[in-house]
């Protein structure tokens, strides 16, 4: 299972030194072209997306992650913090797994 990563510049750059290939995208346009093309790749297991890209583009993320059950879509806080009303990382495992890191 591969990953993907979307998002600024900064968090494509950590992911890429993880191994984690992606894309940099710097407007919605370009975040709904490379969401679309993340879905056509073959292998591709989970698409890591800032949140600030998935907010901008948020119908067609909610198009894909409510129709398609694979790949699976993470939206993750990108180097300026969480979104306003959004839990951080260790909120949202907290909530979907029940336990405290």
């Amino acid at each position: 299972m591969t990953f993907y990563v979307i998002g600024d510049a900064d968090t494509v750059l950590g992911f890429r030194l993880a191994g984690v290939s992606g894309e940099v995208v710097e407007s919605p346009e370009q975040g709904q072209e490379a969401l679309e093309r993340a879905f056509k790749m073959e292998d591709l297991g989970v698409i890591i997306l800032s949140e600030r890209i998935a907010a901008s583009i948020r119908e067609t993320v909610d198009r894909y992650v409510f129709k398609t059950s694979f790949p699976l879509v993470i939206e993750i806080p990108d180097r300026k913090g969480a979104l306003e009303g959004r839990g951080s990382v260790r909120d949202l495992i907290r909530s979907a797994v029940g336990v405290h890191i």
